[in-house]
């Protein structure tokens, strides 16, 4: 069983302009509404490739309802927590020629809010899978990723962290089974951008030092990386025209998942990781089944 947890979730509105402009009235051609958030993306692709899993969350308001309406529209198995104050936010997505998000702020949960999320993983077992994704509300600090793995350290579980900056390098000391940065976020920990792939794996081979069992870093365009305490692996992206990057990271993590749940080989991890990646960037949305396993022939 995987478990998912977004604390910062959010609608996604996305609208697509031919000819966007700043500044001026812009009339879309297409709108849709969908449930966001990086922890429910992953669960989106987990059930695509047919791997058990429950998505948790915190929802707010009347917005946080229609989250979770959506959310079970999708055929997700999803628990949530809801807050007493603030609403779950809207995140505008514009697909112009270039992508343009506006991101809303969303509720203020506290650490009481976060108890009883830990009180809901109490139902891990040992051998689940529990993902912290994505960004977490200011009232909670770079802490809360930790403070849960401190909760849940007695459990031999498998954790997967797609997080930024110290959100990410505080949860290193609990050997996350997997953890997945891009460039822009190897540049915020190590305060320099990498050029090369040789440098891309030399910063994940330190995060692998500093306790990461698994870095799978995503270079866009460039593929994806992966590199343990014994392989470096390198593949270029599969050919095909990128329409949205969003959710193209999480699809990767999903991918890995249920890659490596098959047979718990590392390299089909990463092989199907990239390819759900990928097929996700190919799409409007994100990737359904068929469309990454089209992709999963082309990769060697």
């Amino acid at each position: 069983m995987v478990f998912t947890v977004t604390l910062n979730p959010a609608i996604d509105y996305k609208m697509t302009v031919g000819d966007f402009k700043t500044g001026a009235i812009n009339r879309s051609s297409r709108e849709s509404l969908t449930a966001g958030g990086k922890g429910i993306n992953v669960s989106k692709i987990l059930n695509e490739l047919d791997v058990e899993n429950t998505a948790l969350f915190f929802i707010a308001g009347r917005t946080g309802d229609m989250l979770a309406e959506a959310v079970k529209e999708d055929g997700i198995n999803c628990d949530f927590i809801r807050l007493d104050n603030g609403m779950t936010r809207i995140n505008v997505k514009v697909s112009a020629a270039e992508e343009t998000e506006i991101n809303g702020t969303g509720p203020s949960p506290a650490m009481d809010d976060v108890n009883a999320l830990k009180n809901r993983l109490e139902a891990i077992n040992d051998g689940d899978t529990l993902v912290l994704a994505g960004s977490v509300p200011k009232s909670l600090g770079t802490d809360v990723y930790a403070d849960i793995l401190e909760s849940l350290k007695d459990k031999k579980i498998n954790v997967v962290v797609d997080a930024e900056g110290e959100l990410l390098a505080k949860t290193l000391p609990y050997n996350p089974f997997l953890i997945k940065p891009n460039i822009n976020e190897l540049a915020a920990i190590f305060g320099k951008k990498p050029e090369t792939l040789d440098e891309i794996q030399s910063m994940a081979e330190q995060l692998v030092e500093r306790g990461a069992r698994n870095v799978l870093v995503s270079m866009g365009a460039d593929g994806a990386t992966l590199v343990n305490k014994n392989i470096r692996l390198y593949r270029e992206a599969p050919e095909g025209k990128v329409i949205s990057t969003t959710g193209s990271g999480d699809s990767m993590v999903a991918g890995f998942i249920a890659g490596f749940g098959e047979k718990g080989h590392t390299e089909d991890g990463f092989k199907l990781g990239l390819a759900a990646g990928s097929a996700s960037a190919f799409c409007a949305g994100l990737a359904g089944r068929d469309e990454i396993y089209e992709l999963v022939k082309q990769i060697d």
